[in-house]
């Protein structure tokens, strides 16, 4: 049995998502929507890296590909696919200190927020999350101020513990974090937790420097903690070791989730080696995500049977300890949704419905202006399904 969505709920029926019919494949150009062209960017340190791997191993390397097809345009991402999502999922908060809303401010789970101070990065990963938000936009310290008012006001402030302070790439505006940070100690001392994301130690590792590092000096009522991603151990160079060793001799955790990426990771021993090594740098293992159906990516992902098996026997085959092991997880249109017994319920084509722990009244609460999106249905119990786009192998 089906459950139609609570009253109180508005059903999004048009995002770019999966829709439950037809396959994204067949909507013509007519109705997809417009999106900003993904230029390539790398930084001069991952040209300079690209070189010399390509010098060592070779181009057809797997060393090189570690590297290249993470940054390197691909032709194939300008190809007609059936991954056509613009976004991951829609998320958005909107703050009624400004009546056009506050940007960058995104909310699925009851203890953490996640802000976006600005899409600008330093290299664009080929599957980034974000790759076709519009417009682009970088926070003003004023907004940042506005951000932090507005965690610490009630009733966001009521279950609101950590923020998820990610992008583009917070770290290339490090001046204005130390304006963001001061807020949040100012003015919302219910945040206990701040999570960095960025992945510019393995981008341009020079950039951190005694301006970044400051960053974390001087603020004993915040717990910082630094996410970044790391998808081969090819990206683990000296330079990147040494970064991370100085970020955590400041007492910053710093954890490391993972993209499960074709022709880069997948395979046990490749995935084998990574964890090892994250582990062996004292970083800490996450999430090792499934790659997410967004336009462009087709080649980079796996099908979800491929990656279960993967991941099966990486964690549960004795290949490494339990210390240093992933969650496996798939990014769904209604958030992420980790991989146990009865989470895939069937398959229609390459469109698989999971089931999910989310309630709609539960995501209502810490968002009141979530919509339902047209990928999303209840089951018998009001607990939210989605379809989820597979990938091929």
């Amino acid at each position: 049995m089906v459950q139609a969505p609570p009253a109180n709920l508005v059903v999004l029926r048009d995002r770019g998502s999966v829709p439950l019919a037809p396959d994204p494949a067949s909507r013509s150009a007519q109705e997809q929507p417009e999106l900003p062209v993904f230029k390539e960017l790398l930084t001069k340190w991952l040209r300079h890296k690209l070189a010399d791997l390509k010098e060592r191993f070779g181009e057809a390397s797997r060393e090189y590909r570690a590297l290249s097809r993470q940054y390197v345009k691909d032709p194939r991402e300008d190809e007609e696919m059936a991954e056509q999502n613009a976004k991951h999922y829609e998320a958005g908060v909107t703050s009624p200190q400004d009546e056009r809303g506050l940007p960058g401010l995104e909310r699925f789970y009851r203890r953490a927020m996640v802000i976006e101070p600005t899409l600008s990065c330093a290299a664009h990963c080929r599957y980034c999350l974000r790759a076709y938000y519009a417009p682009k936009f970088t926070m003003s310290d004023a907004q940042m101020v506005a951000v932090a008012r507005y965690c610490g006001s009630p009733p966001v402030s009521d279950h609101l513990r950590e923020v998820l302070i990610t992008g583009g790439d917070p770290l290339v505006m490090p001046h204005r974090l130390e304006t963001l940070f001061g807020a949040f100690v100012e003015h919302a001392p219910n945040v206990q937790t701040i999570r960095l994301a960025t992945r510019i130690p393995t981008q341009d590792p020079l950039r951190i420097d005694s301006d970044v590092l400051q960053l974390f000096h001087n603020k004993p009522s915040l717990r910082f903690e630094l996410a970044t991603q790391i998808n081969h151990p090819v990206e683990l160079f000296p330079e990147v070791v040494d970064v991370f060793k100085r970020v955590m001799d400041l007492g910053v955790k710093v954890y490391a989730q993972n993209v499960l990426l074709r022709g880069v990771n997948d395979d046990v021993p490749t995935l084998v080696e990574l964890y090892d090594t994250i582990r062996r740098n004292n970083l800490e293992a996450h999430y090792l995500f499934h790659a997410i159906p967004l336009r462009g990516t087709h080649h980079l992902r796996t099908s979800l049977a491929k990656a279960l098996t993967l991941a099966t026997r990486l964690t549960s085959g004795g290949n490494i300890s339990g210390r240093a092991k992933p969650m496996f997880a798939v990014m769904t249109d209604i958030g992420k949704v980790v991989m146990y017994h009865g989470t895939i319920l069937r398959r229609e084509g390459r469109r698989i419905l999971l089931q999910t722990g989310y309630r709609a009244e539960d995501r209502l609460a810490w968002n009141p202006g979530w919509q339902v999106p047209a990928s999303a249905e209840f089951d018998d119990e009001g607990y939210l399904r989605v379809w989820y786009l597979d990938g091929e192998d």
